[in-house]
Parts: C-alpha cells; sequence; structure tokens
C-alpha cells in the first residue's frame, strides 16, 4: 500500500478539502478575533489551534499531491497547480504565527491600541491571503482536472 493512498484512492483529493475548508474558516476566526474581543475570548486557544492544524496539513498536502503529479506525469495544468500549492505554505506559517502571537499578546501583555492595530492588519493581510491562495490553487487544480 502506498503512504500517499487511502483504499486505493490518491491521499490529495481525499486531504485537500479539509484544508481548503480549514483555511478560511482559521483566517475567519483570526480576523474576527482580532477585530471583536468578545470573539476572540471565546474562541480562546482554538484560533492557534487551527492554525497549527492548517500548519500541519499543507505539507501534508503537498506531499500527497507530489506522488500524485508522478503518476499523472509532467501536465502543465499540474505543474502550474503544484506550483501555487507550494506558496500556501509560507502563507499559513504567518497566519500561524500571527495567531499565536495573538493570543500571547491578549494573553499574557497589556494590549495597547498600536499593538491591536498591527496585530488586526497582520490578522488580515495572513488570512486574506491564505485564502486567496487556497482559491487560486483551488481554481487551478479544478482546471487541471476538469481541463478549460
Amino acid at each position: 500500500m502506498d503512504l500517499f493512498e487511502i483504499a486505493g484512492l490518491p491521499l490529495h483529493p481525499l486531504i485537500v478539502h479539509a484544508v481548503v475548508v480549514l483555511v478560511p474558516l482559521t483566517a475567519l476566526a483570526l480576523v474576527l478575533g482580532a477585530l471583536l474581543p468578545s470573539i476572540r475570548k471565546r474562541l480562546g486557544i482554538v484560533t492557534p489551534i487551527a492554525a497549527l492544524v492548517v500548519l500541519l496539513l499543507v505539507p501534508l498536502t503537498m506531499l500527497a499531491g507530489e506522488a500524485l503529479a508522478q503518476q499523472v506525469g509532467p501536465v502543465p495544468a499540474v505543474l502550474h497547480h503544484a506550483d501555487l500549492g507550494r506558496m500556501l505554505w509560507p502563507w499559513t506559517a504567518a497566519m500561524f504565527l500571527v495567531a499565536v502571537a495573538q493570543w500571547c499578546w491578549f494573553r499574557f501583555g497589556a494590549p495597547r491600541r498600536g499593538a491591536r492595530a498591527v496585530i488586526a492588519v497582520l490578522a488580515v493581510i495572513t488570512g486574506a491571503g491564505s485564502t486567496i491562495m487556497v482559491v487560486l490553487i483551488g481554481e487551478a487544480g479544478a482546471r487541471a482536472v476538469w481541463g478549460g
């Protein structure tokens, strides 16, 4: 049995759905937590944990995708999808760092207006960047599979 297969099916299309759902949800939680203190208090450690799960899922998804790409061969659309896919990890790493910094700052620090603004801006940038990358990667993947 191949490491990147489950019951004979390639792992990539199975776990990519987790990334497609969790990245935007985590980004939303991060941004809302940065902008609305009541939501940040309710979410607590959930946002950094979700960001960690995303951070771990992205490289696993990439490895599974590379294994699938080797089976498919050097198709230009697949190569484009893979190139875009490699750009997601830095965005999710940044989102994770902002989530941890946000949680630590508001949990242990004395939040000041300037720090709140910086965290909010970083949350919006990393959340939006991660979500946009997921959309671009997904669109390229759909074109690679379905053509067009």
